[in-house]
């Protein structure tokens, strides 16, 4: 029998960004060096170093790692926003990434534009959104709202409707950074249990959190990003502890 291939896999990932060195050079010094304005002075810094990563289509992984340890680069590379320095990104499958949510709305247009706007910026055919109005309108729990432009939102009703209109994407895999902290507390609920569903229906599900309990709940394998470096270990309190410890 055919092994089941990865749905995500990154083979070798490596990312540096050039950081500038900052220089206060005079104009006369600049007069007499004229070439040094086409010098770049600086240093390349790597943010990921060496990711080999393979998810399976139905699993639920967890990314933990505290600040500045790279999980938003990593997940920015495996949804598309960045290309690697170097190595190699897989994706067998449609993804839709839960990051930046509400890039693409327009504050001008009103809250009903904005859902079809933002709908097809994620792939979702106009038909299937007017199948679905109602339904992202009901979640999101802005029915009041909608004929109102954007700029009137605060910035809780905008993500929330972003959230909405991304769950009705179909998609094979999603990619999470800590929008399950998205709106108050009834709203959270409403989150979790969307991505409960999701589980049970088999959907490839990446979650970055700094959160235990959402790993533990949710997750049934885990990794710990730290200085650029993915660190497995056997169980997913292994990954809390080693989160923990720093």
């Amino acid at each position: 029998m055919e092994q089941e291939k990865p749905i995500v896999e990154m083979k070798n990932i490596k990312k540096s960004f050039f950081i500038p060195h900052e220089k206060h050079d005079t104009f006369i010094e600049y007069a007499s060096k004229p070439w040094r304005i086409f010098m770049k002075s600086g240093e390349n810094f790597d943010v990921l170093k060496d990711i080999d990563l393979k998810i399976y289509p139905g699993e639920f992984v967890g990314i933990m790692g505290r600040n500045g340890s790279g999980k938003s680069t990593l997940l920015k590379i495996m949804s598309g926003i960045y290309q690697p320095t170097s190595g190699k990104v897989i994706i067998r499958g449609k993804m839709v990434p839960f990051l930046e949510l509400g890039v693409g709305f327009n504050p001008d247009l009103t809250g009903r534009e904005n859902v079809f706007l933002n709908g097809i910026i994620l792939g979702m055919p106009k038909k299937l959104l007017k199948e679905k109005y109602n339904e992202i309108v009901k979640f999101a729990e802005l029915e009041k709202f909608m004929d109102m432009p954007l700029k009137n939102y605060s910035s809780g009703m905008q993500v929330r409707l972003a959230f909405s209109i991304a769950i009705m994407a179909d998609a094979d895999v999603y990619i999470l950074d800590e929008v399950l902290a998205v709106g108050d507390i009834e709203f959270q609920k409403k989150c979790f249990n969307i991505f409960r569903e999701y589980k049970k229906r088999k959907k490839t599900i990446i979650l970055v959190t700094h959160s235990s309990a959402s790993v533990k709940d949710f997750c049934n394998r885990a990794a710990f990003l730290k200085d650029g470096r993915l660190h497995f270990y056997d169980s997913i309190d292994g990954v809390i502890k080693a989160y923990e410890v720093g």
